[in-house]
């Protein structure tokens, strides 16, 4: 599944094709919303945003009716395909909801979570009202997320889980937890209620960090210092990507260290046991 940053880049292609654009028409696979595509099209999209790892498409009010939002979640299947209006991508996806401009289409595939909701109800949504802080989405600096880890809520959980959950902290998936443990220096089976005050600012500051430079980076958390020279030694994209994740068997980067893989949560977590002490 897409991770927040990935997801922020996809909605970035989709309001670039479709922001500030009337709706020559609209599709929608569901019967439920077979009515509303004649409502749809011919209004403006007015803004396309991400909540976590959900994805939003605003349009406009149109005589006495007001304004619009489609919510979808990609889950494990979803995926956006961006085209010129008239070209049909090859896939054997199914199509599930589409916006077709004059120049260009943004498409939806395989996704089953769509809904089509009035802007000033989206946190009547399951998942939008579930969800926790977005870094990526709010801008919110480490002092904001600092809070969230201080919150009594969470202190008992152990973070390999905790950082899996979106009502904790939006946006962050498989990779992003092992990477944000290694940079704080933290061991997966710590609980927030563990962490001493510079422990707590140090996780705080590797999820906003780690979260703007995988968005900045396409999915990449290691320095751009580090990926240069990895890249200069001839290391493809893959080995390059990260500091432990998938680097299992291979030497840490800070202490040379063999990087270890283990499973928690039902997901794969990669960490260096001198780096992250138990």
């Amino acid at each position: 599944m897409p991770e927040g940053p990935e997801i922020r880049r996809m909605v970035d292609d989709i309001a670039k094709a479709v922001s500030g654009r009337d709706a020559q028409s609209v599709f929608f696979a569901f019967e439920r919303f077979k009515g509303l595509e004649s409502a749809l099209a011919g209004r403006r999209v007015t803004e396309v945003a991400a909540r976590g790892k959900a994805v939003l498409v605003f349009f406009d009010a149109r005589g006495d009716d007001g304004p619009w939002c489609v919510y979808s979640h990609n889950q494990l299947y979803g995926k956006w395909r961006i085209t010129r209006a008239q070209t049909v991508p090859k896939t054997n996806r199914q199509l599930r909801f589409a916006i077709f401009t004059q120049n260009k289409a943004a498409r939806l595939y395989s996704a089953s979570d769509i809904r089509l909701v009035r802007p000033d109800a989206l946190d009547q949504v399951p998942y939008i009202a579930n969800l926790g802080p977005d870094p990526l989405n709010q801008n919110l600096d480490a002092a904001a997320i600092r809070e969230r880890i201080a919150d009594p809520t969470f202190a008992r959980r152990g973070l390999g889980g905790l950082l899996l959950d979106q009502g904790f902290i939006a946006g962050i998936g498989n990779y992003l937890r092992s990477e944000i443990l290694y940079v704080a220096g933290i061991a997966y089976d710590k609980r927030p209620g563990d962490l001493d005050e510079n422990a707590q600012q140090a996780l705080a500051e590797a999820v906003v960090t780690l979260i703007q430079r995988a968005y900045a980076q396409k999915g990449v958390t290691n320095t751009p210092e580090r990926v240069a020279r990895l890249k200069q030694q001839g290391k493809r994209f893959g080995a390059r990507r990260h500091m432990v994740f998938g680097r299992d068997g291979q030497a840490c980067y800070g202490c040379s260290t063999t990087i270890e893989r283990i499973n928690v949560a039902s997901r794969r977590l990669y960490y260096c046991s001198y780096c992250q002490p138990a």
